[in-house]
């Protein structure tokens, strides 16, 4: 009986020691894009609720992402921007294959202070007049934008330069990605420009729609005009189009190594492809056709 009894505890003992590895399974590492945090985020947290495993969130802007991406340092990249040509030889130069997939839409708001009574809107022209290289240390009042204006002084807060959405606004405005004055107030953390435009009178920023939306009650949103009418960014504007130049696809880049050996990295990636319809507008971001998301799961299968 002794006997017996010693064989059944070694089985049991074998049986703990097989699975352990199991539960032990390694997170899925995630970093990126600020902007795109919020989604993840939220496809995150219902995927653990879930059952799904453990997804590690991380906000180092899309440009600190792809340099840990390619590193092989996490599995998937957020993205607020196409992956650049450097990036491309980056992830060659460390091994990283990767499957690039959108998630859903964007529009970048212009927003400033409450209390600016004057500004109802702003032209490509007049912001980029307050954000090119030139304006540095020049433009310091709201007069010099339009006449019209007071003669008040202007705050800029906007993405550092490791975002991708600095690199999408300074693009469409500025003509040149990265091209941009540099005495301004800059964060990768969109949450700390809300705070400065919500606490200074001349403030003026630009950050992701969803974060607008989020604290709509502390700050005013600026509707752009292209070459059209002035629009305000909101999620019918940015799907018809009509929000131009300031909306944008968001993606995800998927290590295609760890789709291959983590199986919770693809389960995830799966999850997050069929519930970004719903969390995306959850989070105040417009959702893609859904032939998009479609063929994003082709791509990972």
């Amino acid at each position: 009986m002794k006997k017996l009894l010693g064989l059944i505890f070694l089985t049991v003992i074998s049986v703990v020691i097989c699975q352990k590895p199991a539960l032990a399974a390694d997170p899925v590492k995630v970093d990126g894009s600020s902007t795109v945090f919020p989604i993840t985020e939220a496809v995150a947290e219902e995927f653990g609720k879930s059952g799904g495993g453990k997804v590690i969130v991380g906000i180092s802007g899309t440009g600190g992402g792809f340099k840990r991406f390619c590193r092989g340092e996490t599995d998937i990249s957020d993205a607020s921007r196409p992956v650049k040509q450097k990036e491309i030889d980056a992830c060659r130069d460390g091994g990283v294959q990767y499957i690039e997939v959108k998630i859903a839409f964007d529009g970048l708001a212009v927003v400033v202070n409450p209390q600016n009574t004057w500004v109802d809107y702003l032209t490509v022209e007049e912001l980029r007049k307050m954000w090119e290289p030139a304006a540095q240390g020049v433009i310091m009042k709201w007069n010099q934008i339009r006449s019209d204006f007071p003669a008040e002084d202007i705050q800029l807060f906007g993405p550092g330069t490791d975002s991708g959405t600095f690199d999408y606004f300074t693009e469409v405005i500025n003509g040149k990605a990265a091209n941009s004055r540099g005495d301004y107030t800059a964060s990768e953390d969109d949450n700390v420009l809300v705070e400065g435009v919500a606490s200074s009178k001349g403030g003026l920023g630009y950050f992701g729609l969803a974060y607008y939306e989020e604290n709509s009650g502390r700050l005013k949103v600026v509707p752009v005009k292209g070459k059209g009418d002035a629009v305000a960014p909101s999620k019918d504007t940015v799907l018809n189009g009509s929000y131009a130049p300031l909306s944008r696809p968001l993606f995800i880049y998927v290590n295609k190594d760890s789709l291959k050996t983590k199986p919770l990295v693809a389960k995830f990636v799966r999850y997050y492809l069929e519930n970004a319809p719903t969390l995306s507008a959850e989070v105040g971001y417009v959702p893609l056709p859904q032939n998009e998301y479609e063929a994003g799961l082709s791509k990972i299968q």
